[in-house]
């Protein structure tokens, strides 16, 4: 499992990553939620600067709080939230037992994952929470794959 997550991301790189595509990707990921009925809250992140948001029905604020947790190691490790904890699940511990990170900042369960961009490597985030986190994880590889696939989906700046 963790040489497919590693793969996902290794071919996840985008060629940019403007205001437009976080929106193309936020409303993208919008359509796929509602198409399942997912009650799901969306964030996506460029450094510091949070450039989409959505919180769909059924989710809540606790949902907000898993995804700053899981953002957050994202920007520590600058690799996607299920990868880093199914690193520690291979190891034979947790991540809350051995990363000496604290646990109410930080969730190393799915449904984070790096915006990267060549040739300036992972620059932001994307994430999901309100699903069981395998399910998470699938929903923003999903809508990352499409975007890149698809022609004329990530514009040029």
């Amino acid at each position: 499992m963790i040489s497919e997550l590693e793969a996902q991301e290794a071919r996840l790189v985008l060629p940019h990553f403007t205001y437009d595509d976080a929106w193309t990707l936020g409303t993208l990921l919008v359509c796929l939620a509602r198409e399942r009925s997912a009650p799901v809250a969306i964030d996506i992140r460029r450094g510091a600067q949070q450039l989409f948001h959505c919180a769909l029905p059924g989710s809540s604020a606790d949902n907000d709080a898993w995804i700053d947790r899981k953002r957050r190691v994202v920007e520590r490790y600058g690799e996607s939230s299920f990868l880093v904890g199914t690193r520690f699940r291979a190891k034979g511990t947790t991540f809350e037992r051995s990363s000496r990170l604290d646990p109410d900042r930080y969730a190393a369960h799915g449904g984070s994952f790096p915006v990267a961009v060549e040739g300036a490597g992972v620059i932001g985030s994307v994430t999901v929470s309100g699903l069981p986190q395998a399910e998470d994880h699938a929903l923003v590889v999903e809508a990352l794959e499409r975007l890149k696939d698809a022609p004329g989906a990530v514009r040029r700046p």
